[in-house]
C-alpha cells in the first residue's frame, strides 16, 4: 500500500476532526468541502448530491417517551377502578400506542417535520468509471445530544419493556380489577423511560472523532489506495438526523444501488471488538469475506445482525437492493463517548480506522 497516501488522509482526517460537523451547518459544509478536494485530487469525479431536511427525526424518540409516560399514567384508573368496563384499558392502550407510534415513526422517517428545522445539506458521490459495483461509504457529519449512544440505547430498552409491561397489564385487566400497587411499577418505568428519551435532543457540539470521523478515515484512506474504478466513495451527509443522506441517494440512484456491495465504515475506536454488521443473509459472503481480512489483526471480529436502537447508513442501501456490511470497531466505553462532547482526539490513535480502510481495499 501507499504509505504516502495513508498519510496524507490521515493528515486530512485530523483536521476534520477539530471541526464540529453537525448537518445543515457552515463548519459542515467546510468539511465536506475539503473532503470533495481530497477525491478530486485523487483523479475521483465527484458529484454534490443536495437535499433538504427536517431536525424533527431526532424529536421521535422524545415523542414516544412522553407518549408512553401520559399514556400509562392515563391507564392507571382504567386498570385499578372496579367501576370501568374491563376492555376501556385495552381500547385506549392500543389506540393510544397507535397514535404514539404512528407520530413516531412519521417524525423518525421525515413524513412530518412536526416542531423541527429544516436544512440543507449534502452527500458527496465520488467515481472513477461509469459503472460501479461496491460502494465505500462512511457518514460525515456529528451530533451532540443531552446523553450519549449508550444513554440512548438504555432509554430503548427501558421504552420497550415499560410498553411490554404495560401490554400485560391492560390484557390482565381484561379478567380482573387491579390493584394500585400493580401498576405503580409499571408507572415508575414508564416515567423514567419518558425523562431518558426526553434527553435525546440536541444539546452541545460533538467533534466527532470516533463518530465517525475514523469511519471516514477509513473510506478516504480505501479511496486512496484502490484503482478499480468500479469502486466508488460515497460520504453522506445527515446520518445522524435518520440516515437522510444514505436514504436519499438509495431513493435518487436506485439504478447505481441495487446489484452493488455495499461497505460501510462506522465508528472505528481503537478499543473493543471488530464487529460486520448485516441485514440479510445475502451479506454473509462479503461479511465473511471483511471479517478474514480484519481477523489479521489480534482483536476478535463479531459478525451480527444489526442492534436494536442502532442505526446505520448500510441499512436503507440494503432495503434499496445492495448487498451491505457495516463494520465498526467499539465496546460500550465508546458507546459512552459518541454524541457528546466528549468525542474528542484524546486518546485516540486512528490506528484501527486506517487498519480498516488498508483491509479492505485487498477484498
Amino acid at each position: 500500500m501507499k504509505e504516502r497516501g495513508d498519510s496524507t488522509a490521515l493528515a486530512l482526517a485530523r483536521d476534520l476532526l477539530i471541526i464540529p460537523r453537525e448537518a445543515g451547518s457552515e463548519s459542515a459544509k467546510q468539511a465536506r468541502d475539503l473532503v470533495a478536494g481530497f477525491l478530486e485530487n485523487l483523479g475521483y469525479t465527484v458529484e454534490v448530491q443536495r437535499f433538504s431536511f427536517s431536525t424533527a427525526g431526532l424529536l421521535a424518540l422524545p415523542l414516544f417517551g412522553a407518549g408512553l409516560g401520559w399514556l400509562t399514567l392515563l391507564e392507571i384508573p382504567l386498570l385499578t377502578m372496579a367501576g370501568t368496563p374491563p376492555w376501556s384499558a385495552s381500547l385506549v392502550w392500543v389506540l393510544g400506542m397507535l397514535a404514539v407510534a404512528t407520530l413516531s415513526v412519521g417524525l423518525g422517517l421525515g413524513w412530518t417535520s412536526l416542531g423541527g428545522q429544516m436544512r440543507e445539506d449534502a452527500n458527496l458521490v465520488a467515481t472513477r468509471g461509469p459503472v460501479i459495483r461496491r460502494w465505500i461509504v462512511a457518514h460525515l457529519d456529528t451530533k451532540a445530544q443531552r446523553h450519549s449512544m449508550a444513554g440512548r440505547l438504555v432509554s430503548v430498552w427501558i421504552s420497550a419493556l415499560a410498553t411490554i409491561v404495560m401490554t400485560v397489564l391492560v390484557l390482565v385487566r381484561l379478567g380482573n380489577v387491579l390493584p394500585l400497587s400493580a401498576t405503580a411499577g409499571a408507572a415508575a418505568l414508564a416515567i423514567v423511560a419518558g425523562f431518558l428519551a426526553n434527553r435525546g435532543r440536541l444539546s452541545g457540539v460533538s467533534h466527532g472523532a470516533r463518530d465517525n470521523g475514523t469511519g471516514l478515515l477509513a473510506a478516504l484512506t480505501a479511496a486512496q489506495n484502490i484503482s478499480d474504478p468500479a469502486v466508488g466513495i460515497l460520504v453522506t451527509g445527515a446520518e445522524e438526523f435518520g440516515l437522510i443522506g444514505a436514504r436519499y441517494f438509495a431513493q435518487q440512484s436506485r439504478d447505481r444501488v441495487a446489484g452493488s456491495e455495499v461497505i460501510n465504515f462506522d465508528t472505528i475506536d481503537d478499543q473493543g471488538d471488530w464487529r460486520v454488521v448485516v441485514h440479510d443473509d445475502r451479506a454473509m459472503s462479503l461479511a465473511d469475506s471483511a471479517a478474514s481480512h480484519l481477523e489479521s489483526t489480534t482483536v476478535p471480529v463479531r459478525r451480527h445482525r444489526l442492534p436494536a436502537g442502532i442505526f446505520v447508513d448500510s441499512l436503507p442501501l440494503a432495503r434499496a437492493g445492495a448487498v451491505a456490511v457495516t463494520i465498526a470497531r467499539l465496546d460500550w466505553g465508546t458507546l459512552r463517548k459518541i454524541h457528546t462532547p466528549g468525542d474528542t482526539l484524546a486518546g485516540l490513535t486512528l490506528e484501527s480506522a486506517v487498519r480498516a480502510g488498508r483491509a479492505i481495499c485487498d477484498l
